[in-house]
């Protein structure tokens, strides 16, 4: 309470000039990120995860800390029985002064000192020198932001799923239908449309496995006092009992040890986030190029307008996948500053801690916002399968040189079978002729194989191997 009286008046004594020209700047500034921009923000996030991580509901979690710790000591009997719900009670997010607090916010470096300040103010006198027992500010800041990261982690989880059961719906649909498989952009092999949305879905699947599985790992509550050890509570149990009573008041897990410079659960949620965009990031990309005029086998759902050019009337572009594969680069990029952050110095970082302010709640509206874009397209995608069709049958026959080789291998050893399949193409490709054509002037195969064999080796729908059984066993993933 004397460091906190000492503080009053240094924020009194403080030149009201330069806090005034401070605080005008701060109201008149406008945005300048494009998650939080009037124009760019409906792209880049929604509204439901903004809520989770603005100002005002982060001030609010740190109150939620502040009186859980109060309950918690109390029903420890540290304090007083009566003095964490008189807190409780008194401490309210709308009775702050907010702007004050972002000016003393400014001097000390850290919001927790002006919020306990404000909030013993709200109690009375024997209740309000109880606020804050026995923890330092990371205790405050970090549960806070654990809390929110779980209800972001609740809209991820749900938004997950609302993708996964879009892309279901595609797989079942699409479970037979024929389609170019490519690799190094090329035509590689047939496959069915099902089976490209099922090896999307199950990159989604293994997500949720994970955010289930990172939960008891990371979503811990933190109290450890100046150094980690609780201390300031005695050298029994009294810490660790208060630690284990306010994880139960918040819901989240009891850890074993306390966790300031240990930041790999942090650094596993935003990681999880990058993980996720890189999945969205793979979809996004095969959509924009399957929807490029060149192969015109899927397109975004059609709103007026919407990828529209200011100069050419005939665009549409695949707006959604561009902005998800944005956002699994920009998700990326802050996945290494949370594991930069987990390089800290000593008890207490110098510094590193500060990275998640920036990365924590920006990956959570960006992944947010991602999976938002990939439910609208997917769940509306335009698919063409006459023109899937079309493209696979483009290259004449070319894309089943494998079956050929394959069924000529019993008769003529593999690396026979390669070399004269691997001549038929070249012919084709010089001829611009039909790989059969090319093939079924071969004496050597038509003895092997026979003219029917050989064709129904030459149909690409013929060579699908275990796609759909595949197909089948994603959908039945529970």
């Amino acid at each position: 309470m004397v460091l906190l009286r000492t503080l009053r008046r240094a924020f009194i004594t403080i030149p009201r000039r330069n806090m005034a020209l401070n605080g005008s700047s701060r109201r008149t500034m406008g945005t300048v990120s494009a998650i939080d921009s009037s124009i760019f923000r409906s792209l880049f996030g929604t509204d439901e995860i903004r809520k989770v991580f603005d100002d005002t509901a982060y001030i609010s979690r740190c109150i939620d800390v502040e009186t859980a710790l109060a309950r918690a000591q109390s029903t420890c009997s540290v304090i007083p029985s009566h003095i964490g719900s008189a807190i409780t009670s008194k401490a309210k997010t709308e009775d702050l002064d907010i702007e004050r607090l972002a000016k003393e916010t400014e001097i000390v470096g850290y919001p927790i000192l002006p919020l306990v300040t404000q909030l013993a103010s709200m109690c009375d006198e024997e209740s309000g020198k109880y606020v804050h027992w026995g923890a330092t500010t990371q205790d405050i800041m970090d549960t806070a932001s654990v809390l929110q990261m779980k209800s972001g982690l609740d809209i991820v989880e749900r938004l997950l799923k609302d993708v996964s059961k879009s892309l279901g719906k595609l797989a079942e649909k699409h479970r037979s239908t024929p389609m170019a498989g490519r690799t190094h952009l090329q035509h590689a092999l047939p496959i069915t449309f099902g089976y490209k949305c099922a090896v999307w879905l199950s990159s989604l699947q293994r997500h949720q496995e994970r955010l289930e599985q990172l939960k008891p790992r990371a979503l811990l509550v933190q109290y450890g006092g100046a150094a980690g050890t609780l201390a300031s509570l005695g050298d029994g149990d009294d810490g660790l009992r208060v630690r284990k009573e306010m994880a139960k008041e918040l819901g989240l897990v009891n850890p074993s040890i306390t966790w300031h410079v240990a930041r790999d659960g942090v650094a596993e949620i935003v990681n999880l986030l990058a993980l996720i965009g890189g999945s969205l990031g793979k979809i996004a990309l095969d959509l924009i190029i399957m929807s490029s005029n060149e192969l015109g086998e899927v397109s975004e759902p059609f709103v007026p307008h919407r990828g529209a050019s200011s100069t050419m009337p005939q665009k549409r572009n695949p707006i959604s996948s561009e902005v998800i594969l944005a956002a699994s680069k920009i998700l990326r990029s802050n996945a290494s500053l949370v594991l930069d952050g987990m390089v800290s110095d000593f008890e207490r970082a110098s510094g590193p801690w500060h990275l998640e302010w920036v990365a924590v709640p920006e990956s959570f509206v960006i992944a947010v916002g991602a999976l938002y874009q990939a439910d609208f397209a997917l769940s509306g995608l335009v698919v063409n399968t006459e023109q899937m069709e079309k493209n696979l049958r483009s290259t004449q026959g070319l894309i089943v040189g494998e079956a050929v080789m394959m069924g000529l291998a019993p008769h003529l050893g593999r690396g026979k079978a390669h070399d004269v399949v691997y001549e038929a193409c070249k012919e084709a490709i010089e001829s611009k002729s039909t790989l059969f054509d090319c093939l079924v002037k071969s004496e050597e195969v038509t003895s092997s194989l026979g003219e029917k064999k050989l064709q129904e080796l030459c149909d690409p729908v013929n060579y699908m191997g275990a796609s759909t059984q595949m197909v089948d066993e994603v959908l039945g993933w529970k």
